[in-house]
């Protein structure tokens, strides 16, 4: 059977609320408190939010439709060995908390490129800016291009349209609530997004028949493997080829680095810190 997904009017009301409560709570933070009219204000939300809301804005940060549409088809594709990437989270995540965040956080700065000029010089501090934005201007591009295809193949919206919408929803929250609207919208979005993940395993293993099965199922198509075999063919855990997809260093040395210039450098990351 092809299954066919198209929105009925309950989706189209919650995709409209999900814009419009964004845009809310840059509005709110816009007309309240010290209504951004301060670089700390509007910058660093006054250095005055709570630990759970920067800490689910930090996990939203990264959290893109990008990693929601790509890691479960990835999966599906290639087989289980990418699951070792989680493992390089733990050092990958360890090693910002107790080394960079101290650092950063004592010398109380805005971003992560004065303290480049603090242990450098200026042109570094350049160097790195520029460097920063190029990444994150091609970043966005795709981020906001991927929900938009997904969009796109639901509703038939128009691709650009849905680039266009939540592209100015996601600039208007920004301009006008600065940081503390940043997080919040963070918050209910990270929520949003964990209700849906929690929704398509429950439902999706529903319609299978139960985790059993989609276990089984997988097995049968060989695509349960460890980090030691690599479609059906077995190469030793630590073979140092560039070429295969999935080893034990791509996953997990490339993966502590990744990790530490996500959650240790990245300025989207540093500025919530």
């Amino acid at each position: 059977d092809t299954l066919t997904m198209e929105f009925t009017a309950i989706d189209y009301s919650i995709f409209a609320l999900l814009l419009v409560l964004s845009s809310a709570i840059g509005l709110f933070y816009a007309l309240t408190g010290d209504r951004q009219r301060t670089v700390q204000e509007f910058l660093l939300a006054n250095r005055d939010m709570g630990c759970l809301p920067v800490a689910l804005s930090l996990l939203a940060s990264f959290q893109s439709a990008v990693a929601i549409l790509g890691v479960p088809a990835e999966i599906f594709r290639f087989g289980t060995e990418y699951w070792f990437l989680g493992c390089s989270y733990f050092l990958g995540l360890l090693i910002p908390a107790h080394i960079f965040i101290p650092v950063f956080y004592r010398l109380r700065i805005t971003s992560t490129y004065e303290y480049l000029e603090l242990r450098f010089n200026k042109t570094v501090r350049v160097l790195g800016t520029v460097t920063f934005i190029f990444q994150m201007v091609i970043y966005m591009g795709v981020v906001l291009y991927a929900p938009a295809l997904a969009l796109n193949a639901v509703t038939g919206f128009d691709l650009w349209s849905a680039v266009l919408t939540m592209g100015l929803v996601c600039t208007l929250y920004t301009t006008l609530g600065g940081l503390k609207a940043v997080i919040w919208t963070d918050v209910f979005q990270t929520l949003v997004m964990l209700a849906g993940q929690v929704a398509v395993i429950v439902v999706g293993a529903w319609r299978v028949g139960g985790m059993a099965r989609v276990w089984r199922v997988a097995e049968q198509e060989g695509k349960i493997a460890g980090i030691e075999t690599c479609h059906h063919r077995p190469p030793p855990a630590i073979d140092p080829n560039p070429l295969e997809r999935h080893t034990f260093w791509s996953l997990a040395v490339g993966g502590i680095f990744m990790m530490l210039s996500l959650y240790g450098v990245n300025q989207a990351q540093v500025q919530r810190y």
